[in-house]
């Protein structure tokens, strides 16, 4: 079974009984309900958190598919990755003990769709889950939901002072196109910085 199958088997299992049929008749739109599932392992190195699942992104199944997202080229260009993953080969990042998730399940047009309110609300159980995955870093993509949910209106780029769910905490330029303030070149030194911290990569198997 290929890793896409998986995680369309996964996510359509954990759902209630009267949501399968759905689910099995129409990913595209099941997605939009569920967003995409996590892409995780105990014990890795970094963990990538994102604010949420764009509606492209929820459609096709795949994390940071749109054409104008420029994480997966930004994650090979500072070495996080000895080639471009492509957006259905998402899984393959487990193999240099990388992680993805997200801070709020549902999907949107944009981060902005999201409010204060639901960013903050969706901290507890995001901090559960790192605590229970136990990374070395957690690395949250842009500023918004790690000040919401810390309460931190202050937040500098790069490591955070306090730890989130035992982790080194994070925060990294978010890659998406709609991002202005940070072009590729200076992404790709932001995330260096992170890269460079945590030492050289090394592939393990396929999990």
């Amino acid at each position: 079974m290929s890793a896409r199958w998986t995680f369309s088997v996964l996510s359509i299992w954990s759902t209630p009984d009267s949501e399968r049929f759905i689910a099995l008749a129409n990913p595209n739109e099941a997605g939009l309900h569920h967003g995409l599932p996590d892409i995780l392992a105990p014990g890795l190195s970094v963990i990538f958190c994102g604010i949420n699942p764009a509606t492209t992104a929820a459609l096709a199944g795949r994390p940071f598919v749109s054409p104008t997202n420029r994480f997966w080229r930004v994650l090979h260009r500072s070495g996080f990755t000895s080639q471009q993953v492509a957006p259905e080969e998402a899984q393959s990042i487990l193999r240099y003990g990388y992680g993805l998730t997200v801070v709020v399940a549902r999907p949107t047009t944009g981060a902005n769709d999201l409010s204060h309110l639901e960013l903050k609300q969706a901290g507890p159980a995001l901090e559960s889950k790192i605590r229970r995955y136990a990374p070395r870093v957690v690395a949250f993509l842009g500023k918004p939901a790690f000040a919401a949910i810390t309460g931190n209106n202050a937040v500098i780029w790069g490591r955070q002072s306090e730890c989130f769910g035992a982790a080194v905490a994070w925060v990294l330029p978010n890659p998406s196109g709609r991002n202005r303030s940070f072009n590729f070149e200076a992404l790709v030194e932001a995330y260096t910085e992170l890269r460079e911290t945590i030492g050289p990569i090394t592939a393990t198997a396929e999990h």
